[in-house]
């Protein structure tokens, strides 16, 4: 075999490896491929614990859908999506973290630090991929100063605040695949 031979051979074999080899990236890090996962939908989460903001589960739903559009191409539709999420905030507690006591006093201690834990159930399902359907829990949690400010003050931002870090959780472990 002469040596241009082999340089065309090789030349071959080297762009048949190159074309062989599927790299997807996304700056999102998300590992869909968008010529077989195109929508996704998301249904209603109602908030089943008892206690939190009444418009919560609404809040969670239309938050989820933002993330998702905003950090995907695929398209929202109102139900049966290659991507479905479904599932309901199954917790919501204020509890306190820190106690402070006054030496010079008699009256008792009181909390320091008061601690808002929001739990949400997620069901997923990916029509294209029956391996990664699944039922988790995620939980967050926001700390705040009951001396200095009310819940009533704080709670729809620290609502918020936990929600982002749910979404961005859901997100990570269902279309990021972390």
């Amino acid at each position: 075999m002469t040596s241009k031979k082999r340089t065309i051979l090789l030349t071959c074999l080297v762009l048949f490896w190159i074309s062989a080899c599927k790299v997807e990236y996304s700056f999102t890090g998300t590992t869909l491929d968008y010529n077989v996962t195109q929508s996704f939908s998301v249904a209603n989460f109602f908030n089943d614990s008892g206690g939190g903001p009444a418009n919560m589960g609404q809040l969670f739903t239309e938050d989820l859908k933002d993330y998702f559009q905003r950090n995907t191409q695929l398209e929202l539709i109102q139900n049966g999506g290659d991507l479905q999420l479904s599932g309901a905030i199954t917790g919501y507690t204020i509890s306190p973290q820190a106690t402070v006591s006054n030496p010079n006093s008699n009256q008792p201690d009181r909390a320091g630090q008061m601690r808002i834990t929001i739990s949400v159930e997620v069901d997923y399902v990916n029509l294209d991929n029956e391996e990664e359907n699944g039922k988790r829990t995620f939980s967050f949690f926001q700390d705040y100063d009951p001396r200095t400010t009310s819940l009533l003050q704080v709670e729809t931002e620290l609502v918020e605040v936990i929600f982002e870090n749910i979404i961005q959780e859901v997100f990570t472990s269902t279309v990021a695949n972390w």
